[in-house]
């Protein structure tokens, strides 16, 4: 579905632009007019304090897209939008086609909108249900129940490594990775980097 909605957003591109792993495309307290689309490589959406803490809040790969609440609102972004592969950004200025005579595509980019946004707080839900509870076991279960059941199967790979995964539950990384010991321990979970495997308790 996601990648049906980035092709009907690709009608609507204005421009494209590559970035080299690193960089970013939107910092905290931009004003922006222009949502993304991923069309190759990945970045994610982090929240950054001034002592350098960083939560982060989504990974965005291919296909995917980001940034439209922030240009249909006009708000200043809260988040800042860095590139972790090498990638190249399709951006589409939602302000100039919702301002514009064209009825047609007013109405056909709203409609996709509307959509999209659905799906966004529904994935906001999701990780407030992981980062909701006070445990550093009940938030890793909660993500990787989610994981198995979005994979259909026990044995998946996440979109994070280590250092991502901590920072997107909210959690310190050595800590997570002594619960994370302990698991594979008492035989819950196999894992190597970012592959998983749940085992059943006998």
């Amino acid at each position: 579905m996601q990648i049906n909605i980035s092709e009907r957003l690709m009608n609507f591109v204005q421009k494209k632009k590559k970035y080299e792993k690193g960089q970013f495309i939107f910092y905290a307290g931009d004003v922006i007019q222009n949502m993304g689309i991923v069309l190759s490589g990945s970045i994610q959406i982090e929240q950054n304090d001034f002592w350098g803490n960083r939560i982060i809040l989504d990974k965005v790969e291919t296909g995917g897209f980001f940034a439209e609440t922030y240009a249909i609102t006009g708000e200043p972004l809260m988040v800042d939008v860095q590139v972790i592969e090498d990638c190249e950004i399709a951006f589409i200025n939602i302000q100039e086609i919702m301002n514009g005579k064209n009825v047609q595509s007013k109405i056909k980019l709203s409609q996709i909108l509307v959509n999209i946004c659905s799906r966004k707080n529904l994935k906001l839900s999701q990780k407030i249900m992981f980062t909701s509870t006070k445990t550093i076991r009940s938030r890793l279960t909660a993500y990787l129940t989610y994981q198995a059941k979005i994979n259909q199967a026990m044995e998946f790979d996440i979109p994070f490594d280590r250092q991502q995964l901590a920072d997107y539950l909210n959690l310190e990384r050595s800590a997570m990775s002594g619960e994370l010991s302990k698991m594979v321990k008492e035989g819950l979970i196999e894992t190597r980097k970012n592959h998983f495997i749940l085992k059943e308790i006998e």
